[in-house]
């Protein structure tokens, strides 16, 4: 391989990172194709249940009227070679012709793990895998995880003035949001990456949040509510949008008990009580996440309050931080002070992949923990399987 084959590889990396948010639980999947040292067609995989990405990039070929026949595939996963939504990409590539196919990284999958390649190499395709692997396992780390341990990715969000407050002490309308329109827009495009929305029941009596993804473009992500004592309101509209996506209510078993009746009306209502019992203050969260996980839930986003984001922060299941930044100093017009929540976490908590983008004035900060699967070591992980 050499700087050619990178900067094509590279090409499509930058093509797949425009599904995210519209391809989950899929990976994002870049590709394109290059004759003679020309790029003769591009694609990349662009909503959960259509075309993959060498799909399309074959597709642009046509459209330019350019034949790929002999020409080189990059593409930054293993091509699929079983039928799912859609057909095997690898009979496409075969079919077409391709002399050459450079894969960024494996496809872990039990479905694939080498088995998409290995069927392109039988047909007579030069097949090369691992330019820019580590890019390419950053860009889908959920997928990896998911697939390498069966476990959800964590993402924490939050919104806060400068002085880190999360909320004003004045419920008006006028005063219910601390971040721009802008801020609040691209929040809901992280919505949509993922299968499950999380907070605590103090949101939902102070907030009656409905925690879904607008626009949704058909997202339903389960919406979980930390409920110690089963305080969830009958009323609230989580619970009267049930038909519209699903609501699981995570409590104690002694809450439960005592609680009966409720516990029915919940379920009446179309929501899940799911229980767990333990002796300790705060609720059981990998028991949460793990059988999140098992439902083929990939990617979690928690958005409660201080205390929410502290508890999963000491428990160390957070992989990725999400920070909106308002430029406001709230001082006593602020409430929920994330400094004191997190005033007893360690060790101190330390980000990298940092990225920092301004939307309008506000700011976002985002990173990955320190403590999250690095791509090498999920690809050891696929590596020994």
């Amino acid at each position: 391989m050499n700087a050619q084959d990178e900067k094509f590889t590279r090409s499509a990396l930058t093509l797949a990172a425009k599904g995210i948010s519209s391809v989950e639980p899929n990976p994002a999947v870049g590709c394109v194709i290059v004759k003679a040292g020309q790029l003769i067609g591009k694609g990349y995989h662009q909503k959960f249940g259509g075309p993959h990405a060498e799909i399309n990039a074959l597709a642009d070929c046509r459209t330019l009227g350019v034949a790929p026949e002999g020409a080189t595939l990059y593409v930054t996963l293993e091509p699929c070679c079983h039928q799912g939504k859609t057909g095997p990409c690898t009979e496409a590539i075969i079919k077409a012709r391709i002399a050459r196919v450079v894969a960024a990284t494996l496809d872990p999958s039990e479905h694939a793990n080498g088995k998409g390649l290995e069927q392109l190499r039988r047909a007579g395709i030069e097949v090369e895998v691992g330019l820019c692997e580590q890019e390419a396992r950053r860009l889908n780390a959920p997928f990896f995880k998911h697939v390498t341990t069966g476990k959800a990715w964590v993402v924490l969000k939050w919104a806060q003035s400068l002085d880190g407050k999360l909320a004003y002490t004045d419920p008006s309308a006028e005063k219910r949001w601390i971040t721009n329109e802008v801020s609040r827009s691209d929040a809901h495009r992280l919505r949509r990456r993922v299968g499950a929305i999380l907070v605590g029941i103090n949101t939902v009596l102070a907030d009656d949040p409905l925690l879904t993804p607008r626009p949704s473009k058909g997202r339903k992500p389960i919406r979980v509510v930390l409920d110690d004592a089963l305080q969830v309101p009958l009323g609230c509209r989580l619970l009267r949008t049930t038909k519209t996506s699903p609501v699981l209510i995570y409590t104690r078993k002694a809450a439960v008990e005592a609680k009966a009746q409720l516990a029915g009306q919940i379920h009446k209502k179309g929501a899940e009580v799911l229980v767990y019992d333990g002796p300790g203050e705060l609720p059981d969260l990998r028991f949460l996440l793990d059988t999140l996980g098992q439902r083929g839930v990939q990617q979690i986003l928690v958005e409660g309050g201080p205390r929410v984001a502290a508890s999963f922060l000491r428990e160390g299941l957070v992989d990725e931080m999400c920070m909106y930044v308002a430029p406001k100093v709230l001082g006593a017009g602020g409430t929920a002070s994330l400094g004191e929540a997190m005033a007893a976490l360690e060790p101190i908590v330390g980000l990298h992949y940092v990225q920092i983008k301004a939307l309008g004035d506000d700011v976002r900060i985002s990173g990955r923990l320190e403590n999250s699967p690095a791509p090498e070591k999920v690809r050891d992980t696929v590596a020994n399987r």
